[in-house]
C-alpha cells in the first residue's frame, strides 16, 4: 500500500482474504486502467521458511485464477501475473531466482507455455526477461502506448 500511495495509485478498500479483494477488482476494474493486486499468503509462508504453506498458499492462489481470468476484458485489458521477487521456503527469505511472468491480452495466444511455472514460462514467448522490460510489455499489450518504447 505504501509503494501504491508514493506511486500515486488510489488504494481501495477490501476486505480481508482473497476472494473479496477479487470482488473488489470486479466491482473497480470498469472505473480504472490499471489495477495492481498482490497476493501476499505465499511471500509470507516463503519467508517463515514453511514449504508446505506455501505450497498450500500457492494452491489457493491457483484456484482463484479462473475467477481472475474472468474479469479480464481480452478486448482491451491486459492481464499480468508475476511474482515481485521470489521468496523460497528453504531460504526463508527473499533471493535472487527468477520469477514467472505471464501476460494475457488480445495480443498474445498463449505461445510456447503448458503451466504458470518457472521452467515453463522460461520456455514460452516471453523467455527469460529483466524485472525492468515488464512495464513497457503490460502497457503495449494494454494498448496504452502511441507507438512501442515511446
Amino acid at each position: 500500500r505504501g509503494l501504491a500511495r508514493l506511486a500515486g495509485m488510489k488504494v481501495l478498500s477490501t476486505g480481508q482474504d482473497f476472494d473479496a479483494e477479487l470482488d473488489t477488482v470486479a466491482q473497480a476494474r470498469d472505473d480504472h486502467d490499471f489495477i495492481f493486486l498482490h497476493y501476499k499468503p505465499a511471500d509470507g509462508a516463503g519467508e517463515d521458511g514453511s514449504f508446505d504453506d506455501k505450497v498450500a498458499r500457492l494452491q489457493e492462489l491457483d484456484s482463484r485464477i479462473p475467477r481472475l481470468v474472468d474479469l479480464v476484458d481480452t478486448g482491451g485489458d491486459a492481464l499480468v501475473v508475476a511474482g515481485d521477487h521470489s521468496t523460497p521456503a528453504s531460504m526463508a527469505g527473499h533471493s535472487w531466482h527468477a520469477v514467472p511472468l505471464m501476460i494475457a491480452s488480445s495480443w498474445t495466444a498463449g505461445q510456447g507455455s503448458r503451466a504458470f511455472t518457472e521452467r515453463e514460462c522460461g520456455n514460452g514467448a516471453l523467455g527469460r526477461l529483466n524485472a525492468t522490460d515488464v512495464m513497457l510489455l503490460a502497457m503495449a499489450h494494454a494498448g496504452k502506448l502511441a507507438k512501442f518504447g515511446a
